[in-house]
């Protein structure tokens, strides 16, 4: 039997890169709400006292950045000044400037009818979707973003009124021949008040924030890392500079599969880095949920200012009820991933996209998660019969 360990990670939206990716995500929606033709690329960095917002945008919004900065933090959690980093005083700088018109002459949809809206940039994405929880993500990724939604949860409810809003959870599952059987550790990470002891921290977060997500997982041998250096009194920006997309692998399936390098937060849709990888995941959940494989991996990749891929490739770890070239083939007939057909399909242009940037992109039972849908499973069914 073969026995193996895998780990995935997750941080709470008080994260100082997820901090970054919700201010890129909600400036971008900002715009939306305005102009649903906006175009952005809108990068954030953020350290002790100091919100950088950059990049570039082309839009007939007029967004009012400062208080979109501090709106959000606020609403994350960083309205004290004792944190070291507060919505109320914290310097923001704006240095946006105008998309290049060199990438808008290949991405703006053409008056031409046989010119098409092509990708705005080159790349290739991942889509992955398993059926081993109802999510179709990977356990050890769903179990850790149930994790620091809980620290979230327990900090803004007053259950836990020390708990501060960074944090991180991690948690590492044993699988025998392929089936998650028992959960080997658990680390948790909980930003806190400086008055709180580190026995009594360690003890509430085990009964409140752990065993209410993965007790009925664990046994006597599950091993418990909670603030495993001690004190965690200084976090956010202060403590570790947070930058926008630097947190791909928890916005995607916690290191299970590949992944293309680009980030989704502050893109608009036009960029497939996001869009392409949205409709890979609609792809790879549907071809699961129809039950032509356990496990599917799609990759697509494009060039910037051209509609179609030049590659769409499936993988099904060899769990596929057909083979995956003949899947790959399907997926071609049933989904079409030109730019433009993805962005109305999934109907993207909304202002949706700043609860997109805690706590993943997938896996997320939210009306507004279009992409999460499985209404291909009929069709897709139709063409293996």
């Amino acid at each position: 039997m073969k026995k193996y360990l895998f780990t995935s990670e997750s941080v709470t939206e008080g994260h100082p890169d997820k901090v970054c990716d919700q201010l890129s995500d909600a400036i971008y929606d900002e715009m939306l709400k305005q102009d649903p033709d906006s175009h952005a690329g809108v990068e954030c960095f953020a350290t002790t006292g100091l919100v950088l917002v950059g990049g570039e945008a082309r839009t007939k919004a007029y967004v009012n950045i400062q208080d979109t900065v501090r709106r959000v933090l606020r609403e994350i959690g960083y309205d004290k000044q004792e944190y070291g980093f507060c919505a109320d005083d914290v310097g923001v700088i704006v240095t946006l400037h105008e998309q290049s018109p060199d990438i808008a002459q290949g991405v703006d949809e053409s008056k031409d009818k046989d010119k098409e809206q092509g990708a705005g940039d080159q790349g290739l994405m991942f889509g992955y979707a398993t059926n081993e929880t109802e999510e179709f993500m990977p356990l050890t990724l769903v179990l850790a973003h149930k994790l620091t939604k809980r620290l979230a949860e327990v900090r803004k409810n007053k259950t836990l009124s020390y708990l501060r809003p960074d944090g991180k959870s991690q948690v590492t599952v044993e699988y025998e021949n392929g089936k998650a059987k028992r959960i080997e550790a658990v680390v948790v990470a909980a930003h806190h008040s400086a008055d709180v002891g580190m026995e009594k921290l360690r003890a509430d977060i085990k009964e409140h924030v752990i065993m209410p997500i993965v007790g009925n997982l664990v046994d006597e041998n599950t091993k418990y890392f909670i603030n495993s250096t001690g004190r965690f009194v200084l976090g956010g920006p202060p403590a570790d500079t947070g930058l926008t997309g630097r947190k791909i692998i928890v916005d995607t399936y916690g290191g299970v599969g590949a992944h293309g390098g680009g980030c989704f937060s502050g893109k608009c849709v036009t960029k497939v880095d996001r869009s392409g990888a949205y409709m890979a995941r609609y792809a790879a959940k549907n071809i699961v949920a129809a039950g032509l494989a356990d496990k599917c991996e799609l990759q697509v990749a494009y060039s910037i200012g051209i509609a179609k891929p030049v590659s769409i490739f499936v993988n099904t770890e060899g769990t596929g009820k057909i083979p995956d070239d003949e899947i790959a083939e399907i997926v071609k007939k049933v989904f079409d991933f030109r730019p433009k057909q993805i962005i109305e399909h999934l109907n993207l242009k909304r202002p949706i996209y700043q609860k997109t940037a805690a706590y993943g992109h997938f896996g997320r039972n939210d009306a507004d998660f279009t992409w999460e849908k499985t209404d291909k499973v009929d069709e897709l069914r139709k063409y293996v019969s």
